[in-house]
């Protein structure tokens, strides 16, 4: 009796035995045949998550600069140093129109990306390709929407064959203060041209106002899947720009500090009177903390949220001319904390210019200490 309850139970075993494997196999047969795919969507939610802690270089947009072209601004040992400090993605600023209206053929600024293309290959870094310096407005909306149209079309060939996943494109930078729904037309028709030539590579929208988040938070999203939607972050200006001559008379108050502090604030500098530079200057103490900044950037989050589309922090930063490097890394750390707590990737601006992370020529050497744990950069790890 007891030999055939022990051939009963191994019989069982081996049937258990079969049968899991004939299932394991099937199972794998299935997925093989029957793989898992990503919607649209979730690629574009997946490349936004690729691009956190990323850092803008100020270059190819420096209209002002002389040989902008020959600057070899970036070398092997900036990309080195980038990697090195745990920064994930590249955003480049490109003034096409720029260059089209100095008689520069595109041909020309395209070999220098394509360098930067092979690099931020060679060193695992994504890559945002950025529209900057358009002049499309309220009245030009038709010409120009068809020069952009014109040089996103020549970018999408070219690089028709890099992998979508490493190279984004940003379609235009900051559009400026219009009427939202001529730039939602012309975001409309730049998306559309560039998906006539590609359909796989993610394309970064803003709104309107210089991609305000309030503007944004207004913005009705476009019917093309693969799209992530972009702001700018810089408030409060009147800490982030002080003392930028670009700015104007309102941000002509320097030394103001990060946080608020009542006994370091300066006094409100005479040209920033009856400008609103001085309704940011009384507000200041409300907006100077890291809990306004999480409030503000709550905004746009839900507005994400509401549309289940994926966000993207596409600059934030501060002017390093009259900002304390206290203040600065203050700022950068809040900013950062903030957009970690509610999800949404950051790209940092910027590199080497005037809104430099270094005290100089950029190197592990010239990171202040407190810039090292803003960005989360430990020496030797």
């Amino acid at each position: 009796m007891k030999e055939s309850k022990h051939k009963q139970i191994l019989s069982i075993c081996i049937f258990t035995c079969l049968f899991t494997l004939r299932v394991n196999a099937a199972s794998s047969l299935y997925a093989k045949s029957n793989p898992i795919i990503e919607t649209e969507r979730e690629i574009a939610f997946r490349r936004a998550k690729s691009l956190d802690n990323g850092l803008s270089v100020s270059w190819l947009e420096q209209t002002w600069s002389k040989d902008i072209l020959n600057d070899n601004a970036l070398q092997t040992s900036d990309f080195l140093l980038m990697k090195k400090l745990g920064f994930k993605s590249i955003r480049l600023p490109v003034a096409f129109e720029y260059f089209q209206s100095h008689n520069i053929p595109v041909e020309k600024v395209l070999t220098v990306i394509d360098d930067i293309v092979k690099q931020c290959h060679a060193y695992g870094l994504k890559l945002v390709l950025d529209y900057h310096y358009g002049e499309l407005d309220d009245g030009n909306y038709y010409d120009e929407t068809k020069k952009i149209i014109n040089t996103w079309e020549i970018i999408a060939k070219r690089y028709l064959g890099t992998n979508p996943d490493d190279v984004l494109y940003e379609i235009y930078n900051e559009p400026p203060h219009m009427n939202p729904q001529t730039w939602k037309d012309a975001a409309y028709n730049i998306v559309t041209a560039i998906r006539k030539i590609d359909k796989k590579h993610t394309l970064i929208v803003g709104a309107a106002n210089l991609n305000s988040i309030y503007e944004l938070s207004h913005f009705v999203r476009l019917s093309d899947e693969n799209i992530i939607y972009t702001f700018h972050f810089y408030e409060p200006f009147i800490f982030t720009h002080q003392g930028a001559d670009w700015a104007g008379p309102q941000d002509a108050t320097i030394g103001v500090p990060f946080p608020y502090s009542a006994e370091k604030i300066p006094t409100l500098n005479p040209q920033a009177k009856n400008t609103t530079g001085e309704i940011n200057y009384n507000q200041y103490m409300l907006d100077g903390n890291e809990q306004a900044i999480l409030q503000k950037l709550t905004i746009v989050k839900k507005w994400a949220d509401g549309y289940k589309v994926p966000l993207l922090c596409g600059e934030y930063g501060v002017y390093n001319k009259y900002a304390d490097p206290d203040s600065r890394c203050n700022y950068i750390k809040a900013v950062r904390k903030s957009l970690k707590t509610l999800g949404i990737p950051g790209i940092l601006w910027e590199y080497n210019s005037n809104f430099s992370l270094f005290e100089g020529k950029p190197s592990v050497a010239t990171l202040p200490d407190c810039m090292k744990e803003a960005i989360g950069y430990h020496d030797g790890k």
